[in-house]
């Protein structure tokens, strides 16, 4: 059996997120259904993360196994064309028999995407700001976001993960363009909700409504309760997974 990676992008609008669900369509069982006609056998398809419903990503990787050699650049063609037009398939190889598109994810980022002003395009990618923000202390409080593992005020209550410890790699605000800012925040892994809720919170600290002392005390109450609430998931995007160069199949890609 051989492993093979492949990158793609999705608009998550129509979507209830990119884990299979029992009442809603997704990202993953559209593209394991488009493997499946193609190869014409029944496909697993395993992804770096789960996004959640409505957001997009400009970057994910996923795996699956096929007992025969694939000529990737045959594949991704085909796939396109299978697929409905919110998802692309950017490039298919092969890897190491052991490679695992999640567990060998070395970090992970995400933006979230804000306007100050109404936008007649693009509006549908974007947070609509009502309240103006102050963003040099909402950057003051996402540094501090550096200095703890334990994130369990950001997570999805009742989830089945083992740790709700993650490695904080980046996290700041940058404006953009005259009325539109990104928050870029990168980690080794992401609790469900995570970077909404971290969003939310920072936008009280914005708003003057929590101070910079007060974030942190967020962070150590451990408490979903005490954290903001979370942002829309249409202004979010998985934009980056990173991978050691090893899991390659005997030769580099550039794909990492």
């Amino acid at each position: 059996m051989r492993r093979y990676f492949m990158e793609l992008a999705y608009d998550g609008a129509g979507y209830h997120g990119w884990q299979i669900q029992p009442n809603g369509k997704s990202v993953q069982e559209t593209l394991m259904q488009a493997l499946s006609t193609f190869l014409r056998c029944p496909v697993e398809v395993v992804g770096a993360g789960r996004t959640d419903a409505g957001v997009h990503a400009s970057k994910m990787v996923a795996h699956f196994d096929f007992e025969g050699e694939l000529d990737g650049p045959a594949v991704t063609d085909k796939l396109n064309r299978l697929l409905p037009p919110d998802i692309a398939v950017y490039a298919v190889w092969e890897v190491r028999a052991d490679a695992h598109a999640r567990f060998d994810a070395t970090y992970r980022t995400y933006q979230y995407h804000v306007t100050t002003c109404k936008q007649p395009f693009g509006r549908q990618y974007a947070w609509r700001l009502f309240h103006p923000l102050d963003f040099e202390r909402m950057n003051e409080a996402a540094a501090t976001l550096f200095d703890y593992t334990d994130f369990t005020s950001f997570s999805k209550v009742h989830t089945d993960v083992k740790t709700n410890n993650c490695r904080i790699l980046q996290a700041h605000w940058e404006q953009v363009s005259a009325h539109e800012w990104v928050f870029t925040i990168q980690a080794d892994r992401f609790l469900r909700n995570m970077v909404r809720a971290v969003v939310g919170t920072l936008a009280e600290v914005g708003r003057g409504k929590l101070s910079v002392d007060g974030f942190r005390r967020v962070i150590e109450a451990k408490n979903r309760c005490s954290a903001g609430t979370s942002v829309p998931g249409h202004a979010l995007f998985l934009v980056d997974v990173g991978y050691e160069e090893d899991l390659q199949c005997g030769h580099s890609h550039e794909h990492f």
